[in-house]
């Protein structure tokens, strides 16, 4: 699906991000209590069909992250950044961290998920603050 504008579109990752954006961020979880990220039709675990939306936690903890300095050419003019993996207890969230140095991250810093917009596109992803 297209924009109109060449940029590709999915409907239900941008209802993510919206939500998101207005702190009603979500995830799906399954039946067996298995969490993932929209767009999905089967749980990656266990194979439910039944998913339903559930509250994204307020606040996760960074796993790990990277400071990015040659990029893709989709995110030429954002770098340098900070790429980090966020748990938010059933799911895990991949983001940037924008506006922070990277020797003020750490493994275990407390984070709240919010959306920026990559200065190279001008699209929204996901980011994350530190709290």
């Amino acid at each position: 699906m297209s924009d109109g504008n060449g940029s590709a579109r999915d409907r239900e990752y941008d209802d993510v991000i919206d939500a998101i954006a207005e702190g009603e961020g979500y995830y799906l979880e399954c039946t067996e209590g298995h969490g993932s990220l929209p767009p999905r039709r089967l749980c990656p675990e266990c194979g439910d069909d039944d998913l339903r939306k559930s509250p994204l936690p307020d606040t996760g903890s960074v796993d790990t992250y990277t400071e990015t300095e040659v990029p893709a050419p989709a995110f030429a003019d954002d770098a340098p950044y900070i790429l980090a993996i966020a748990d938010f207890g059933p799911v895990r969230l991949t983001g940037q961290v924008p506006g922070v140095d990277p020797e003020s991250i750490s493994v275990g810093d407390r984070v709240t998920v919010t959306t920026a917009k990559s200065k190279t596109t001008g699209e929204r992803l996901l980011a994350f603050r530190k709290r």
